[in-house]
């Protein structure tokens, strides 16, 4: 007499179970089919305001579903964009927090293959050696990853445990520049370019080797996707004290309509904000 209350208490909770995959499944399609509208906004203040409030959401599906590829990849995306577009230039300490908020969910989406798992807890020969066997599968984990660490190290230069990573960031951009060059506008490029001209030769920096990923971002871009502009100006042109390169490039971010990619006027118009704040430093630049 009692199997079948047990049998209909255990095919509650499987129906339950089968709700709760097919709304967090049906939510996070929304949420990632919304995300595009919400790439185009142009109005800084309003998207400073609503993205907090989407990122949570993200997190509170996770919880039900950690290992979603699609959720990981938003969440990542989503906290390293919103570090970057409203904390950096402000409120430094909370943009490493949020970096890293970024970058764990990325790790977490590598981590999702036992081989890459291994790699990222081994030696930077080993991520290296990993890597180099994989196709462009990984590029979006990979390129969260990389870019949210290398944005915590880039704000954390007094911590020289965090610059000792620098390298796995570096690799992790290596791999997606190999495996797909045009992802998130080049963004390999763009992070690639800003390592190597951000730093003079004693300490590593290759000015010449930034200069060749930033062109090459912009022929994949079409100089579209400001930003490359952005950190083209802050990295080499800074580096090199080439006050008219950087002065050309920030007029670049200026004067292009804020439709010039207009499924990405977000980015865009984040570009066209750190360009003005980028300006108003030049007397401390040069």
């Amino acid at each position: 007499m009692r199997i079948l209350p047990v049998l209909a208490f255990a095919g509650l909770l499987s129906f339950s179970g089968c709700v709760q995959t097919i709304a967090v499944n049906t939510v996070g399609g929304l949420v990632d089919e919304g995300f595009s509208a919400f790439t185009e906004e142009s109005d800084l203040a309003f998207a400073e305001q609503a993205l907090p409030a989407n990122l949570k959401l993200l997190e509170i599906m996770l919880k039900n579903r950690p290992e979603n590829v699609r959720l990981l990849h938003l969440a990542s995306l989503g906290y390293n964009s919103y570090a970057l577009g409203f904390l950096e230039d402000k409120e430094p300490d909370r943009a490493r927090e949020f970096y890293l908020r970024g970058r764990d969910f990325g790790l977490r989406l590598l981590r999702q293959d036992d081989e890459m798992a291994k790699a990222l807890d081994g030696s930077l020969d080993d991520l290296k050696a990993a890597l180099a066997g994989r196709g462009p599968d990984d590029v979006p984990g990979a390129f969260w990853t990389g870019f949210g660490w290398g944005s915590y190290i880039y704000l954390s230069l007094q911590n020289t445990d965090a610059i000792a990573d620098l390298p796995r960031a570096e690799a992790l951009m290596q791999y997606v520049a190999a495996n797909d060059s045009t992802y998130y506008y080049a963004g390999a490029d763009v992070f690639l370019g800003t390592l190597y001209g951000s730093r003079p030769k004693i300490l590593g920096g290759d000015p010449d080797l930034s200069r060749r990923h930033f062109e090459r971002a912009l022929r994949i871009n079409g100089g579209k996707f400001l930003m490359t502009y952005v950190y083209y100006a802050r990295s080499y042109a800074v580096q090199t004290q080439n006050e008219a390169l950087f002065e050309e490039l920030l007029n670049r971010v200026d004067a292009a309509p804020i439709d010039i990619l207009p499924e990405f006027r977000l980015a865009n118009a984040i570009a066209k904000a750190k360009s003005k704040l980028l300006r108003a430093k030049k007397s401390d630049l040069f």
